[in-house]
């Protein structure tokens, strides 16, 4: 049910299907790639996490902005989405965290909502169609006319999104770490040479950064168009490959540079976007997923070792264009069977499609962190 005072809102996807609400957040048009996310907490971290730019997010939970927002739990300095659309939201968080009403927030950064749609039928059609374009709007409320604005928007295939969200600069990750991020005992301290790396910021979450810095890392972030000499300058004992948006095939600066430092023989360590990145720049190909994977309880592993992660793509990389005889692959999606993790036979780099830093999300992936560590300190030895 609409609260009081609550303003109409239309969501319209690109096949021309419409759907009645009402307005929270921002008001204005918002367009951008429909997707959904399947997971029942964390929205605040998904809202922030710059691999959704470009993007309007299906929050398939039923209540949203139950526990409000608060400025630890942002994986970035503002929302990164073009729009959320929810089935119910709460103008009156109860959580002792709490600083801001999701509504408030969203309005304050000039993103819209819609709520009070049928989510589950939005998510089931996208599941069967596909994602698609799509816009939300609380001035123009004739679906003929927001379609015709829906129709003009880029497909996501070809959007090099990273060079919007990347740093303009570089610069040292000096976050404290607190316990409250705390939840790896071996994670704990800082060896007398910290290990330095360098992260290249294609939209890197904040929570990478923690990790890496908890496990005794001295990390300055790049931008996406960093050369491979500009980063071999700072003479990293390792290179991080960061998450980020769209289509890793339109990112031919981040692929250049990774190809450019194989030859580096440096330890290499890519996310999502950057296990892409890694694939292209080793000589495989990407493809588009249907509707992509969103959520936190995706299975990943192989012979027999399941690891439940955190996953947010909509590209993945073509297993029959992987070079077998110079790569393996670590990890499956076990849902689809995509690859979901893979490492160089004789290079120190390796690279998974999930987020072992969570946030939000199960933590089963955090190994991976002392993994890339325990490979720089060989290196260095």
């Amino acid at each position: 049910m609409p609260l009081s005072g609550a303003q109409p809102a239309l969501l319209v996807l690109a096949d021309g299907t419409a759907y009645a609400g009402w307005s929270f957040g921002a008001t204005g048009t918002a367009i951008g790639e429909v997707v959904f996310n399947t997971g029942m907490s964390g929205y605040q971290e998904v809202l922030t996490d710059p691999s959704y730019c470009g993007q309007i997010i299906t929050f398939t939970y039923p209540e949203l902005g139950n526990t409000g927002v608060n400025v630890e739990d942002e994986e970035s300095a503002q929302p990164q989405v073009r729009g959320a659309i929810a089935r119910n939201i709460c103008r009156q968080p109860s959580n002792w965290r709490s600083t801001q009403s999701l509504p408030d927030y969203l309005k304050q950064h000039q993103i819209p909502g819609i709520y009070g749609i049928d989510t589950r039928a939005l998510t089931r059609k996208i599941r069967s169609e596909g994602a698609m374009n799509g816009g939300i709007s609380t001035e123009i409320l004739d679906p003929v006319k927001l379609l015709a604005h829906v129709q003009e928007a880029p497909s996501m295939q070809g959007l090099n999104l990273a060079q919007t969200v990347t740093t303009r600069e570089i610069y040292e990750w000096s976050e404290p770490t607190s316990s409250v991020w705390e939840f790896s005992p071996s994670a704990n301290g800082h060896a007398e040479q910290p290990l330095v790396v360098v992260a290249i910021d294609f939209g890197v979450k904040r929570n990478i950064l923690r990790r890496l810095a908890s496990y005794g890392c001295r990390v300055i972030v790049v931008p996406a168009d960093t050369s491979a000499a500009e980063i071999l300058k700072f003479n990293p004992d390792g290179i991080f490959l960061s998450n980020g948006p769209g289509d890793p095939a339109a990112v031919t600066e981040g692929v250049a540079t990774a190809r450019s430092l194989l030859a580096s023989n440096k330890p290499m360590f890519g996310i999502c976007l950057g296990h892409q990145l890694l694939g292209l720049s080793l000589g495989a190909e990407t493809f588009k997923l249907k509707f992509g994977h969103r959520g936190l309880n995706q299975p990943a592993g192989l012979q027999q070792q399941v690891e439940i992660t955190s996953q947010n793509h909509g590209f993945a990389l073509s297993a029959e264009s992987i070079p077998d005889a110079e790569v393996e692959i670590t990890h499956l999606n076990l849902n689809d069977r995509t690859i979901a993790g893979l490492k160089h036979k004789s290079l120190p780099l390796f690279s998974v499609q999930y987020h072992p830093e969570a946030s939000p999300g199960p933590h089963d992936a955090d190994y991976l962190f002392a993994q890339f560590v325990e490979t720089m300190r060989q290196q260095r030895d």
